[in-house]
This record gives structure tokens, sequence and C-alpha cells, in this order.
């Protein structure tokens, strides 16, 4: 039978894998560092494994990434050969500048894409179809451009350092 605190903690990390893939992440990302960051002191692959039931193979990926991203840091605890992790100091800017520059590089490839398709359209025809997909690209076009103003805001790029 499962405690409150361990539904709890299973319930935040399946939401963190959940909220990982929504941003393009792998489900194993979110559920790694929620598992790192919801262990009271550090967690070697082995906790995290057991913890999560995934393979240690897929834990040691995950945790690199985490660790190339600044989100854990390696800690060493001596008299012990294993590699421990636990959340950066500063997660939650390291969790903002990620977050922003995601979007932003979103931003790029959807702007990339808009003119990709737009150039398509000058291969076709004066159609029915051609006008409505202009119409929708450009539509688009006016929405990525307000969201991309949002985003690169002077005031939003202050906070979010």
């Amino acid at each position: 039978m499962h405690t409150g605190t361990e539904k709890a903690k299973r319930h935040l990390v399946d939401a963190a894998g959940r909220i990982s893939q929504d941003f393009g992440l792998s489900r194993i990302f979110g559920q790694v560092m929620a598992a790192i960051y919801l262990h009271e002191g550090p967690s070697s692959l082995d906790d995290i494994g057991k913890e999560l039931n995934l393979s240690k193979a897929a834990i040691s990926i995950a945790t690199r990434q985490l660790d190339k991203l600044g989100v854990i840091r390696q800690v060493w605890i001596k008299g012990d050969r294993k590699t421990y992790y636990q959340t950066s100091d500063h997660l939650a800017s390291t969790l903002q500048k990620g977050i922003m520059e995601l979007l932003r590089n979103k931003l790029r490839m959807t702007d990339e894409i808009l003119e990709e398709a737009k150039n398509c359209l000058k291969e076709s025809h004066d159609t029915t179809e051609k006008k409505f997909l202009e119409n929708q690209i450009e539509r688009a076009r006016k929405i990525h451009k307000r969201v991309d103003g949002l985003i690169n805001n002077p005031l939003i790029k202050m906070v979010s350092g």
C-alpha cells in the first residue's frame, strides 16, 4: 500500500514527465529532474532508477542532459564511489532561462516553416485553395509576430535573465 507522501511524489514526478513532453523534451528528462528535486539529499543513479523503475542507461542519459543544462549538479559523498546528483542551487532561474530559450528556438523554427510553406505556394497556380492557404499562413505569421514580440519584450528578457 502506498502512503500519501508516495502518492503525492508519484503524482508530481508523472506531471513533470508530461510537462517535459509538452516542451518537446523526453518524458524521462522531466521525471528524473522531479525525482532528484523531490529527494531529500543527493540521489544516485540507482536511487533514481529504483524510484522510477527505469534502466540505469536511461537515467544516465537524462542526468547528463540535466547536468549540461545546469538544472542538476553532481555531488560526491566521501567514502562512496557512486556519483550523486542534486538540483542546482539556482534551479528556478536556470529553468526560466531554459524555457525562454526553448520558446525562442521554437519561434525561429516556426518562422522558417511558414516561410518555406509560403515559398511552396509560389509554384502553385492561383486557386481558391492557394488563396486560402496564403491567408492562413499570413494569419499564422501575425500570431507568430505577436508571440515573438511578447517573448522578446525587453521587460520579459530582463525578468527571465
